[in-house]
Formats: structure tokens, C-alpha cells, sequence
């Protein structure tokens, strides 16, 4: 069963419609002890960084979720979900992340159309470890953006596009997958990316 938390800041349909034509059963809770215990967990978010970090605080989920990405349990982080393992972010100064990526998020540039909307394309780091999946093509939404890729040392692969300039647009260790664009939306390529996630992990 996959756990998909509701943080109240995302639209949920389309990621519940994916799972579904993977034929994998799923659950949207608040509850910690279901959070903690279950095989696998998705953590979405779309809109406001302070809104979606005080939800998880206001759950009282911050240290579950925080506990089961630092032990590699099987976690999939979208869009703000993404954004919300770092520090902080300069969408919402004063407001602290999850602190798994000791990183701040920071807007795009005014050199290119923010937002960025659409498709883009997403390319593993090739000294990456492993991978979760192969370049291709996936839909985003957002204004802010990571930045610098973690440390080679703390264990951390990671994949990028360019948009003004390279960014992170997903990082993984172990069976945790966190992904700024939207896997849900992004064709074929986006299922095969969650029917890896679900198997367990990369190949």
C-alpha cells in the first residue's frame, strides 16, 4: 500500500490516476503511525514552501518522514515535496525545511519565464551510482529550484536540466527518489520512473 500524505497543497488526482494504471493500490493519510510503518510513501506538494512545511508540522509527520528518508526506506518526494528536503527556501525566508539537503532553495532567474511550464529534459548525473531511470522528457511547474547538486560524498546521485542554466531536478540514495518535475504527468516515461520507484528501487 502506498502512502501519499496529504499536506493539503497538492493536487493529488493525477498522481492517484498513475498509480492506478500501475494497478498499485494507494491511501491519502495524515496519519504518522501509517506514515512510519508502511513499505512505501509519497510526499507531494504544490504551492506555497510555508504552507505545505507548516502542514507537515501542523501533522506532526516532520521527524516520520524525516527518519524514514535518512534510513533509505522506499520515499518518493515530488515538486515542493522536493523542495521541502532542503534547508530552507527563498520563497518563504525564516521557514525551515526538513533539512535532509543542507541546501537552500532559490528562484529561477528573471533571464527566463517564471514559472517554468512544460516539458523539459531530465539527464542522471553519469558518475551517478545508480539510477532510478534513463534521460527523457518530464513536465514541471515551478518557480524555485535547487541549485547545486549534493556532495558526491554524502551519497547522494543526482540528475539535471536546463532551464537559465543547469539545475537539480531530481536526487536519490538509496530506495528515496525525490523529483522536481511531476513523474505523474509526464507520459510513459513518468510511469516507468514510478513502476521503478514502487519495484524498489533503481536499476
Amino acid at each position: 500500500m502506498i502512502q501519499i500524505i496529504n499536506t493539503g497543497v497538492a493536487n493529488i488526482r493525477s498522481l492517484q490516476a498513475a498509480f492506478d494504471r500501475l494497478e498499485a493500490e494507494w491511501n491519502l493519510t495524515d496519519d504518522a503511525s501509517l506514515i512510519e510503518s508502511s513499505s512505501h510513501v509519497v510526499l507531494p506538494g504544490v504551492g506555497a514552501y510555508s504552507a505545505a512545511v507548516e502542514q507537515v508540522d501542523a501533522l506532526g509527520v516532520r521527524e516520520v518522514i524525516v527518519e524514514r528518508i535518512r534510513s533509505g526506506r522506499p520515499t518518493l518526494c515530488i515538486c515542493l515535496g522536493m523542495q521541502m528536503l532542503g534547508q530552507s527556501s527563498g520563497e518563504s525566508p525564516g521557514v525551515q525545511g526538513l533539512g535532509i539537503l543542507p541546501c537552500e532553495i532559490k528562484r529561477f532567474s528573471n533571464d527566463v519565464k517564471v514559472p517554468q511550464l512544460g516539458w523539459n529534459t531530465v539527464t542522471p548525473d553519469p558518475n551517478a551510482t545508480h539510477k532510478f531511470y534513463e534521460a527523457g522528457e518530464a513536465y514541471f511547474a515551478n518557480s524555485f529550484r535547487l541549485v547545486e547538486p549534493p556532495d558526491a560524498s554524502t551519497g547522494w546521485n543526482f540528475a539535471a536540466t536546463d532551464y537559465g542554466g543547469s539545475f537539480v531536478s531530481s536526487v536519490w540514495k538509496d530506495q528515496v527518489l525525490a523529483c522536481q518535475f511531476h513523474p505523474e504527468l509526464s507520459g510513459p516515461w513518468g510511469q516507468q520512473l514510478l513502476k521503478n520507484w514502487i519495484a524498489g528501487g533503481p536499476s
